[in-house]
């Protein structure tokens, strides 16, 4: 899309360094030189303002990302595209299916009435779940990494959705503030909620979660 467009050598595309690197990757495939914003804390998704802040006269595009079944502000970002003459593309995770959703939906509703300790989604009409990340409380990721491991101990699958954001890894290293990308990635942890998940497996995710948070120091 980016080359059809007409996006090359000398062109800047801003994109997330919250997530997968395959986004990062199709910039210089296309010859362009990936530029990361910072993410809005509560969707993980882009923060308008942040990517108005990376622009430069060299930018051709912004890549909008839905991250974790939470959708990416297009609006704004469209908006902040006609005004600078830059060409939007929007990025969206595999699609579950309706009843799939549905079933996720429910399981989620179910753990944000009842986790305790742990900070759970920003609800939003259209999020999908196609993961159910929470923010561990404490000290960043040595906090979330124990946090992480009690929990798989105990038998529930959770995992770490982002271990490294893109600029800190070596391809695309970049010296570049975004404080918002590196909590967020060392704070945050995916729960199950699966469509085929049982309400006896929901309440052990709760118990056990709600068990450990307590455990876990405020940051100071």
């Amino acid at each position: 899309m980016l080359r059809a467009a007409g996006v090359g050598a000398g062109d800047e595309v801003v994109v997330p360094a919250f997530g997968n690197v395959e986004v990062a990757r199709a910039v210089t495939l296309a010859g362009a030189l990936p530029v990361f914003a910072d993410i809005n804390p509560a969707t993980y998704c882009l923060d308008p303002t942040a990517v108005d802040t990376a622009l430069t006269p060299r930018t051709a595009a912004i890549v909008a990302v839905h991250r974790f079944g939470h959708p990416a502000d297009l609006g704004q970002l469209r908006a902040l595209g006609q005004r600078r003459g830059l060409l939007v593309l929007e990025h969206a995770e595999l699609d579950a299916s309706r009843d799939e959703t549905a079933r996720r939906r429910e399981r989620a509703a179910y753990l944000d009435a009842r986790l305790r300790g742990v900070r759970t989604p920003e609800h939003d009409a259209g999020h999908t779940y196609q993961q159910y990340v929470v923010r561990v409380p404490g000290n960043g990721r040595p906090d979330r990494d124990a946090f992480a491991r009690a929990v798989q101990a105990k038998g529930v699958a959770c995992r770490i959705p982002v271990p490294t954001p893109v600029h800190r890894l070596p391809e695309f290293r970049r010296d570049v503030s975004l404080p918002e990308t590196q909590r967020a990635a060392d704070e945050t942890l995916a729960l199950p909620v699966d469509g085929w998940l049982t309400k006896r497996d929901m309440q052990r995710t709760a118990s056990v979660c709600n068990a450990l948070g307590g455990l876990l120091a405020p940051a100071l």
